[in-house]
């Protein structure tokens, strides 16, 4: 699964202290705007303490989590929908992922500076949306001037997309993003083919000061973030992006006593990586054996044999069927035996939909 979430924001919102914490990977962190002009891409383990007891009850050779992508994109300003700052490449950048984490500055500090002067969450939201809309109407209007006058000849698929390009660009006019806009499941194939900016799911990531990290609800900037983002169906996940880079240093118990001295009972990052997968509609399945446990990223939805396919393409190729059972009821069990015992092991065909924490068996023949 080669799916990437984009961190984006306006210069000096924290995003390369994040992108740091993240991966360990380094990416230039300096109190100026452009410090980061290509884009840094970090692999990360997603955090799953399925994995864990997994490895507990089959005692394996190894075990290998999953992965996720992020990708760090440059500081966004306003004018950058025209070229402003290093607009242009950046924009192509966000193109360029599936999802967007965006970083909101909710803290005050006199020594960094903030590109408008002012610490203002919600301006930087607009200000950074206002670009994306600004970029996405550019692409809807070249496209109506080319469909409009097949549309007025009758041509049924010209009438179609510009009937989906008219709603885009009356979201576009009232400022909205296209993922606002209802569309039906023909419509949507429409959407997919203009790549749009607007039409990728955001999650927003407030970036808090050390004293705020243990109960952010008092924080008068999260709170804005909150209802802003309530009115968008969108998640907002709270970090302290300086703390994290701490705790990315930190392993096993010296991470659970720093965790426990800040009075938090995991670290942001964490809840980011899982909120970022599942933003992207991502699920895990496992494989567990003597001689590996590993966990598989599959989209929902995804049947037996295409996840089956992300092991290896044989395997999907000569899929025959597949021997599942719930990671509850292989744990509550005691293991696969005992599972197997209590009725809990099925096997299912090709139309199964995988379900995600299913310990899956694949028989195939190649």
């Amino acid at each position: 699964m080669a799916l990437t979430a984009g961190i984006v924001g306006l210069p000096n919102v924290g995003k390369s202290t994040l992108f740091n914490a993240i991966t360990q990977a380094g990416a230039e962190s300096a109190n100026y705007p452009f410090c980061t002009i290509d884009p840094n891409v970090g692999i990360v383990e997603v955090p799953d303490y399925r994995l864990q007891k997994l490895t507990e009850l089959v005692q394996p050779k190894k075990t290998v989590p999953t992965a996720f992508e992020f990708t760090d994109i440059a500081g966004i300003v306003k004018g950058a929908s025209k070229g402003e700052g290093l607009g242009n490449k950046f924009l192509s950048h966000i193109r360029e992922v599936d999802a967007i984490c965006q970083v909101v500055r909710c803290f005050a500090d006199e020594n960094i500076t903030h590109v408008s002067g002012k610490v203002d969450p919600i301006d930087d939201i607009e200000t950074i949306n206002l670009e994306l809309i600004l970029a996405d109407m550019e692409t809807v209007e070249k496209r109506i001037g080319r469909v409009e006058k097949m549309a007025k000849q009758k041509d049924k698929d010209s009438v179609a997309e510009f009937e989906v390009l008219t709603l885009l660009r009356e979201a576009f006019e009232a400022e909205k993003p296209a993922r606002s806009v209802e569309f039906s499941e023909e419509q949507m194939k429409i959407v997919k083919h203009l790549h749009l900016l607007t039409i990728k799911p955001v999650l927003y990531v407030a970036n808090v000061n050390e004293d705020d990290v243990a109960d952010p609800s008092e924080n008068e900037y999260v709170k804005k973030v909150r209802a802003y983002a309530a009115n968008e169906n969108a998640e907002v996940i709270v970090i302290c992006a300086k703390i994290e880079e701490e705790i990315a240093e930190l392993e096993g118990e010296e991470k659970q006593m720093f965790l426990e001295e800040l009075g938090i009972a995991e670290s942001g990052l964490d809840q980011l990586i899982r909120a970022a997968y599942s933003l992207l509609g991502l699920a895990t399945y496992f494989t567990a054996g003597v001689q590996e446990v590993r966990a598989w990223t599959f989209r929902k939805g995804m049947k037996a044999p295409q996840c089956a396919g992300i092991i290896h393409s044989d395997f999907e190729r000569g899929f025959i069927r597949a021997e599942i059972v719930s990671f509850e009821d292989l744990v509550n069990a005691g293991g696969y035996n005992g599972a197997k015992e209590a009725g809990k092991v099925r096997l299912e065909g090709k139309e199964y939909e995988v379900k995600d924490g299913d310990v899956i068996h694949f028989r195939f023949n190649v």
